[in-house]
């Protein structure tokens, strides 16, 4: 069992650089600590995006949820007919599409893109959500959808991690490869015209 734990030991150590050999050059060992470097780095920024990530899409909503107080609802006659079929189910299996629409606030009138079910005709009146100026707002998101949201926006945030992670990884690693390479070429030309004389 000793004997197996030290082979084991000695085995890690040579391909992490540790064995002592005089022929590994320090970019050897660099890059034998690259990939484990590269997964700490991973594993420890892990949380800092996750939290970063769902601090600021709460952040984001909750701030909308505040503006919106201020906003007032007006009635929108729409333009356009909304791209998309009509769905006669109350609109369970809808979505919602920008569609050019006229409303008055303030005593001005008011033209631009506003989110409508699919299907809607135009002349329809709809419901829509202005600031103060008189400009469109988007609603702020329920909470159910808040944290699916959260859930595929972490996901995306840590798949760029992972790019960004793999990414620089691979930078370092090239970057070594032309320094060994370079260095090859250097003890090359240092011994091969010792070997000419010689001959």
């Amino acid at each position: 069992m000793t004997a197996t734990l030290t082979q084991m030991w000695q085995k890690l150590a040579r391909r992490m650089g540790c064995d002592g050999n005089p022929m590994r050059r320090r970019s050897d060992r660099v890059e034998a600590w690259l990939l484990p470097g590269a997964i700490a780095t991973f594993l420890a920024l892990c949380p800092v995006v996750v939290y970063g990530t769902s601090s600021m899409l709460h952040h984001e909503n909750a701030r909308a949820v505040q503006a919106a107080k201020s906003w007032q609802r007006v009635d929108g006659v729409l333009l356009r007919s909304a791209p998309g079929p009509q769905q006669p189910d109350n609109g369970a299996n809808a979505w919602f599409v920008q569609t050019m629409a006229r409303w008055t606030f303030d005593r001005r009138q008011y033209t631009g893109y506003v989110p409508v079910l699919s299907g809607a005709r135009a002349g329809t009146i709809v419901p829509i959500l202005v600031n103060n100026q008189g400009k469109v707002q988007a609603p702020p998101l329920p909470q159910s959808e808040i944290s699916n949201l959260d859930v595929e926006a972490t996901l995306f945030a840590l798949m760029l991690l992972v790019l960004l992670v793999t990414g620089l990884t691979r930078l370092i690693g090239g970057a070594l490869d032309r320094r060994r390479l370079a260095g090859w070429d250097s003890a090359w030309l240092e011994v091969a015209p010792r070997w000419r004389s010689q001959a």
